[in-house]
């Protein structure tokens, strides 16, 4: 489970509000959703040295954390021998991104991160929480 933020200027956030999640490119949420999806599926062939893994499943869910952050988290399962963080960070980093890019015409004073790992269960050990 990775997780990852997206604070918006003020102004930008209750625009978006009002858009019902819009830009002008059209559906920021569900855009950055499918964004990270393909990410998660990819991670192999963008990240050096990270092998190509059966995905058994995905998840990535986003919401306002508060009235100018957007929270992004990204669960991926998978039964191997390696664990599934670099997936699991790359979707959150790829969903993160792609609310930028869909909303950097309304300003480019949209900050991301912090990017990081949430919790891992299986593989040599346990990290964080995961659930």
């Amino acid at each position: 489970v990775a997780g990852s933020r997206v604070r918006f200027p003020e102004a930008v956030a209750t625009r978006l509000r009002a858009q019902g999640m819009a830009s002008a490119k059209g559906a920021v949420i569900d855009t950055a959703i499918i964004a990270g999806t393909m990410a998660i599926k990819r991670t192999a062939e963008l990240i050096p040295f990270c092998h190509p893994l059966p995905i058994d499943g995905c998840r990535i869910g986003i919401d306002w954390a508060d009235a100018r952050t957007l929270a992004i988290r990204c669960e991926v399962r998978c039964v191997h021998r390696t664990g599934v963080e670099m997936e699991a960070l790359t979707g959150a980093s790829v969903a993160a991104l792609t609310v930028y890019d869909m909303c950097k015409a309304l300003s480019h004073a949209i900050v991301i991160g912090p990017t990081r790992l949430l919790g891992k269960r299986g593989g040599k050990r346990d990290v964080g929480e995961v659930g």
